[in-house]
């Protein structure tokens, strides 16, 4: 990984959302963004990847108890139990119910970030107006536009297991050229309509400190290489920002901000790539069949996703 790296003065980021905008890249109307960079022929070749019938869940469980990285844990209690299986007021009908409230975006649910989850300047992807997003919800750029799924080429960069190490320190950054070099060790040539997942090795580094202090991502000079590579979407087992964060003016988290509201880039966060990088080691292979049926939540900025790596 590179030790040393320039950290962008705001003026450059500024130029940078200008040049990355994919506002205008298919037309005035768009909600799906970089999810235009998938095809079905491109989700044909992803099946084709398939030869071990192999499937891993990319998700964390919903965790319930409060930490530190989950201050709002999930709601969940039982609307009927076992003890009163037969409260439902139809007679020889027994069954339990569940309810299940939790807060969408944060630093442990695994997540996929609609185009409506960021602004800059008071505007959203396509050039959208903040108050699109009222207090009952996103009128455009929702978690609908991936109603009907997203099936591509996933790609895991394993970025810690390429160094031999087992995790990245919080707030290490990870550059272009580390993603370059990364995927020239593991074989792999990216393709445009990629699912791009970046490994810091959060799990490991949770293991040996148990505080929460931040941790890896990507420095802003891979938002241009994930724009170049026309990569659909982009998820990795942090937030893809570094935290703490570069310290740039009015630029904390430029990943999300550049990256949703610029181009358009959804965004899955706080995914489980441990299981999923030890078998890709096993098989060495980094490429797979990428799943992802996110709920079909109206005016919904965001909501918790089990996605799957089919091998």
């Amino acid at each position: 990984m590179s030790t040393r790296f320039q950290v962008p003065r705001r003026a450059e980021l500024d130029a940078m959302f200008q040049e990355l905008s994919n506002w205008d890249r298919w037309g005035p109307d768009d909600q799906r963004g970089t999810l235009n960079h998938l095809s079905p022929d491109g989700t044909r070749r992803a099946a084709a990847t398939v030869t071990q019938g192999l499937s891993v869940s990319l998700a964390h469980d919903l965790r319930s108890d409060p930490s530190p990285e989950n201050p709002f844990p999930v709601q969940h209690h039982m609307l009927a139990a076992g003890d009163a299986r037969s409260a439902n007021g139809i007679a020889g009908y027994e069954a339990a119910r569940d309810y299940v409230g939790l807060d969408v975006h944060g630093l442990t649910t695994t997540h996929v970030d609609a185009l409506s989850h960021m602004f800059v300047d008071g505007y959203m992807y396509g050039r959208r107006a903040a108050s699109e997003v009222r207090s009952d919800g996103a009128t455009s750029n929702t978690v609908m536009t991936m109603a009907e799924g997203v099936v591509g080429r996933g790609v895991l960069i394993d970025v810690p297991r390429t160094l031999g190490v087992g995790y990245l320190g919080s707030g290490e950054v990870v550059t272009r050229a580390d993603l370059e070099t990364t995927l020239d060790h593991q074989g792999v040539v990216p393709q445009p309509g990629d699912v791009v997942l970046v490994r810091w090795g959060r799990v490991p580094r949770r293991r040996e400190s148990r505080a929460f202090d931040g941790f890896s991502g990507l420095h802003p000079d891979c938002l241009t290489w994930l724009h170049e590579h026309r990569v659909a979407v982009l998820g990795s087992d942090g937030i893809s920002d570094p935290m703490p964060g570069l310290g740039i003016e009015q630029w904390p988290f430029p990943v999300h901000q550049i990256g949703i509201t610029a181009i358009g880039l959804c965004l899955i966060d706080n995914m489980a790539l441990e299981t999923l990088a030890d078998t890709c080691a096993d098989l060495r292979r980094w490429e797979f069949l990428f799943t992802m049926a996110p709920l079909r939540l109206p005016r919904a900025t965001g909501c918790p996703v089990n996605p799957l790596a089919v091998l």
